[in-house]
């Protein structure tokens, strides 16, 4: 009988596991929507997804910013705050001293803090992407 249920059990879960990782993506998306230029700066919106199963308190990332000659402008910290597992959050940086027909290139350089989930996890999830032609996201 012990034998029985076990081989049961073992043939469940090898029938629900796949089922199960192909309806949880694992993604955290942010794309950057649009560049508008502000006084004295350079306003970036990102759309962010939370496709991962972990409710995010706090994200923060260490982003640096390239010219269209591949230069480094800048360094920076994006604050995205919270990020709901299966939400969709919209957040805008004004980023001072940048001209936006300069900015190249945005490189999601690591994760520096991810609480409420793993930060090795969060940098592993992340999916960056960009919806403004001429500007690459990369990370």
């Amino acid at each position: 009988m012990v034998t029985r249920l076990s081989g049961a059990a073992v043939a469940f879960a090898i029938a629900a596991g796949p089922v199960q990782a192909q309806n949880v993506p694992q993604d955290l998306q942010i794309s950057l929507n649009t560049v508008e230029a502000q006084p004295e700066a350079c306003r970036l919106t990102f759309v962010a997804d939370n496709e991962t199963t972990t409710d995010i308190t706090r994200l923060v990332i260490e982003a640096v910013l390239f010219t269209k000659a591949g230069q480094v402008a800048q360094f920076t910290l994006f604050d995205f705050a919270a990020l709901p597992q299966g939400r969709q959050r919209v957040r805008q940086f004004d980023v001072a001293g940048l001209a936006c027909d300069d900015l190249g290139q945005v490189l999601l350089n690591g994760v520096s803090a991810c609480d409420g989930a793993d930060p090795q996890a969060c940098a592993a999830a992340l999916t960056p992407g960009s919806r403004v032609d001429g500007v690459e996201v990369a990370g």
